[in-house]
């Protein structure tokens, strides 16, 4: 029997004692390659990740490698990045503590594999593109709603023509988050203080950056309201606090072919709508509705011929006249199938576009809506250098 060739991965990951660090990452992408026997890449060859769990607390690292079934873990996080078999640095802090630690680990010669977003400037976030650039390492972003199956199935729409001339785009995301009193917060305290860089423009506005760049058109321009609805909140200690970070954003995007994508994005909305995240594309030759994992469409000759009559209840279920796409049951999560794709590009070379230049153009979207907030107005979004010459 032909052995089986393991290109064994260090992964320094910091920040995996947090919702999204510890669900997604760790445990749901990380643990379950391992679980699953490595990334197999075909020809006798695979990928084993090997993570070592660093951050401030070691009591919570203790009980999080125990739960998770890893051996290494560790407070000391420049032993961490001096360990030459530790070849690849993974962030999930707080958005105002990564720059210093991508930083770091890009003085040390890491790989770089970070959520977003990866700054809360331009500035910082593309310094970051060019010091990996420069440094010769590689490096990617999180960019995870590409592979939900729901936007799977648009994109899949969008590349075979369904849509005809795609005219607008329109997203719907959220839910209420509780203010933690009576009823405890489902999100982190952090999220809605500016000073700690929270706030659902720089969360949620990085999100629709990559989603439109890859499936729709390049966003060249933006007009943004953010708004505070809720003044007061709860943190996880029960202390009443001031909640100084915006809470819903209400987002208009010009794309460069004359798309027109608008996006509403709240934690103060009560859902009534087929998922947490509804995109509707409207085309000339048809539309679709997709969620986190469903689509339905509607092509022209299906679409009713609605007649505006107020006066009378509508004889048009608008609900019909619509097809589910297939498929559902053979998409792993999201999350994880980005982590085997850059897994992948690190060990094999493969290509992977989803580096720290497309993090920094989510975050300069965040920054442009916040600019268009402040300001009352629309604001362009200039391109990006790569730096190639």
């Amino acid at each position: 029997m032909q052995t089986m060739k393991t290109h064994t991965v260090g992964i320094v990951m910091n920040g995996v004692t947090g919702r999204m660090g510890m669900n997604q990452h760790l445990l749901r992408s990380v643990v379950a390659i391992i679980k699953q026997g490595g990334v197999k890449l075909g020809d006798g060859e695979r990928i084993m990740p090997d993570p070592i769990l660093v951050g401030r607390n070691a009591d919570k690292l203790e009980s999080l490698a125990a739960r998770a079934g890893i051996v290494r873990w560790t407070t000391d996080v420049p032993s961490a990045l001096a360990d030459p078999h530790n070849t690849v640095y993974f962030d999930a802090q707080v958005t105002n503590l990564r720059v210093l630690g991508v930083r770091q680990a890009i003085a040390a010669g890491k790989h770089i594999y970070c959520e977003k977003p990866t700054a809360l400037t331009t500035s910082e976030a593309y310094d970051l593109y060019v010091r990996a650039k420069a440094r010769g390492v590689k490096h990617g972003v999180v960019q995870d709603k590409l592979w939900l199956p729901g936007l799977l199935k648009l994109k899949m729409l969008v590349d075979t023509g369904f849509f005809g001339r795609i005219l607008s785009v329109r997203g719907e995301f959220g839910y209420w988050v509780f203010e933690g009193n009576p009823v405890p917060s489902q999100r982190p305290s952090w999220n809605y203080r500016k000073e700690d860089g929270g706030g659902v423009i720089f969360d949620m506005l990085c999100h629709w950056r990559y989603v439109l760049d890859n499936l729709f058109g390049n966003v060249t321009s933006v007009s943004c309201l953010g708004a505070t609805h809720i003044p007061d909140r709860w943190d996880e200690q029960g202390v009443q606090y001031e909640a100084t970070a915006d809470d819903a954003a209400y987002a208009t995007m010009l794309l460069a072919n004359g798309v027109v994508a608008q996006f509403n994005s709240s934690w103060t909305v009560r859902v009534r709508r087929d998922d947490l995240l509804t995109l509707q594309v409207d085309g000339t030759k048809g539309s679709a509705v997709a969620g986190l994992r469903d689509c339905v469409i509607q092509p022209y000759e299906a679409t009713p011929r609605a007649v505006w009559n107020p006066d009378i209840p509508s004889p048009i279920n608008y609900f019909e006249n619509w097809t589910q796409v297939p498929g559902g049951d053979e998409y792993d999560n999201a999350f994880k199938v980005q982590w085997e794709l850059f897994l992948r590009h690190v060990v094999k070379n493969e290509p992977f576009r989803w580096g720290l230049l497309e993090g920094a153009k989510g975050v300069q979207l965040a920054e442009k809506g916040m600019e268009s907030w402040q300001k009352r107005t629309w604001i362009d979004i200039p391109p990006l250098e790569t730096g190639d010459d």
